[in-house]
């Protein structure tokens, strides 16, 4: 990946006045690289996750728009955006995080739980073949990739519970060389890491993350504790709408539009809260997060 893409982007002034939020630091964005997959085939015919309503009426064409009004957002912001191409028959496939996680350039495949969604994995392959990436491994796990590993510049927060097994976390340690610490999801309304948890701060020396406490076992949620005593909380108001399924740049964070009270308590260390309708994915279970695919190096 080209370096400039790990440089700081331009930073507005802060906001100063009564009515200003008090933060904590100066937040820097970095300019970032990520893969996404336009929702030409997108509908809800089956269901592997609680969210999925396949008797409610579904929109394809407001799913092209919104994702498209996401992905310039993000270019917007400064990053750049790759896309891979959609095949049919596959309707989940936009959701582009699922199917791999890349580390300083070395990529971990996907293999997915749910039969409907298995083909997306060799698809995804062949992108990173094809775009010049040599250190690809799929694997031998069951491992749902972003939607169940999170990097916080040096660890790599590995959820299990309802889609990715507990040996794939030690499968992503030993392909990508960076240590995992695994965590429970309990609660079946987030079945992903990446709808309970996202990072905020991937940059600084103290990685800074929000999440929803009870998603996570209670074990778990003495870990994030001890991990990151000063995360951002979010309530139940938040998790239910998807909040947590955010992206950040280190200052901008693109959030569902609903997940107001998330982004007040981020606005208030730094960052700016980006809101975005994705009203139409969410149908599907999915967010901003669900449909970005980080390329880091």
């Amino acid at each position: 990946m080209s370096s400039t893409l790990d440089a700081p982007l331009a930073t507005p002034a802060p906001e100063t006045g009564p009515g200003a939020l008090a933060v904590t630091q100066e937040r820097v964005p970095t300019r970032r690289r990520y893969l996404m997959c336009e929702p030409r085939f997108f509908t809800v015919e089956y269901v592997i996750n609680p969210w999925m309503r396949p008797d409610q009426p579904v929109s394809t064409e407001r799913a092209v728009e919104q994702w498209t009004e996401l992905k310039r957002t993000y270019e917007r912001l400064g990053h750049q955006v790759e896309t891979i191409e959609p095949q049919p028959g596959l309707p989940d496939m936009v959701f582009a995080a699922n199917s791999g996680t890349v580390i300083d350039g070395r990529v971990l495949g996907a293999r997915f739980r749910a039969e409907q969604r298995s083909a997306e994995a060799e698809h995804y392959r062949r992108w990173f073949l094809e775009h010049g990436y040599r250190s690809v491994v799929m694997p031998e796990k069951i491992n749902e990739a972003e939607g169940d590993f999170a990097w916080t510049g040096g660890l790599l927060l590995a959820g299990t519970g309802f889609r990715t097994d507990p040996g794939a976390h030690a499968e992503a340690q030993e392909v990508l060389g960076v240590p995992v610490v695994s965590l429970r999801l309990v609660d079946p309304r987030y079945y992903h890491l990446d709808v309970a948890l996202f990072v905020l701060d991937d940059q600084s020396e103290r990685p800074l993350v929000a999440y929803y406490p009870e998603a996570f076992s209670a074990g778990s949620q003495r870990v994030l504790r001890r991990l990151f005593p000063d995360a951002v909380i979010a309530n139940d108001a938040d998790a239910e709408c998807l909040g947590l399924n955010g992206v950040s740049d280190g200052r901008n964070v693109v959030l569902p539009k609903e997940a107001t009270h998330l982004a007040e308590r981020i606005a208030e260390r730094g960052f700016e809260p980006v809101l975005v309708d994705i009203s139409e994915l969410r149908k599907s279970g999915g967010g901003p997060k669900c449909c970005t695919m980080e390329l880091r190096g």
